[in-house]
């Protein structure tokens, strides 16, 4: 059995000021957060992630004249509990680790230390 693989997208978002917007596919939506210090966070800093309304399946190829893709490809979950998300996005460019880190008001993006090989 071949399971299709969930997409992510981060589009890099002009207005209302520069920040990127991460995109996780799960159960149909794509799940968003906005981060808006910038992508991507250098191993062992954090970043603000601001969690925004889940968006519709089709902003994984959207784009116009303030947003554009940074990156796309697929992700894969590593760990969840109800404070933290470990992943890894599969992306153009090679594979990154994140982690989300639920603060209970916000979140943080986490680049890991441990990155894939």
């Amino acid at each position: 059995m071949n399971e299709q693989r969930p997409a992510f997208v981060l589009h890099e978002h002009w207005r209302p000021r520069h920040h990127f917007d991460l995109r996780l596919e799960e159960n149909g939506v794509l799940r968003s957060w906005a981060v808006p210090r910038g992508l991507p966070p250098s191993s062992g800093t954090n970043r603000l992630a601001v969690a925004v309304p889940d968006h519709a399946m089709d902003h994984l190829g959207y784009e116009d004249e303030h947003k554009s893709i940074a990156d796309t490809g697929w992700w894969e979950e590593h760990d969840r509990t109800d404070k933290r998300m470990l992943f890894t996005l599969h992306g153009r460019e090679g594979d990154v680790r994140y982690a989300l880190i639920n603060t209970g008001r916000d979140w943080l993006l986490h680049r890991t230390k441990e990155q894939p090989a």
